[in-house]
């Protein structure tokens, strides 16, 4: 029976998650993209009038989450009325799980080869 490729896909997963959750740094980052995740939700879901609550994700993801929603905006919509919170939330989610990856390597460093 032919392998898939879906084995490979887990050490790969497990290796970004290690990165993102590894060090202090990232794990801070981490907190403070939940908890501008969580003002917009509930401003969104709770309050009378979210106002520009979905700015503070934006800022907190700043170079990945902003290219990442400009790639994904249709041409023909003008408007924002087609993407849901819900969509929104998940890919800020994403891009602040890769910012905070990308964070803990920096942060780990490179380790030199062994001779």
């Amino acid at each position: 029976m032919p392998k898939t490729s879906r084995p490979r896909l887990r050490p790969r997963l497990r290796r970004l998650l290690v990165l993102a959750t590894d060090t202090w740094l990232a794990r801070a980052y981490l907190a403070v993209v939940a908890a501008a995740l969580g003002f917009f939700l509930g401003a969104w879901y709770v309050g009378p009038d979210p106002g520009l609550a979905g700015f503070y994700p934006f800022l907190v993801t700043a170079p990945l989450g902003i290219l990442a929603f400009l790639a994904s905006v249709p041409a023909e919509h003008s408007s924002l009325t087609w993407l849901s919170p819900a969509v929104f939330a998940a890919g800020t989610a994403l891009a602040g799980l890769c910012n905070a990856a990308l964070l803990g390597h920096l942060v780990r460093g490179r380790r030199p080869r062994p001779a």
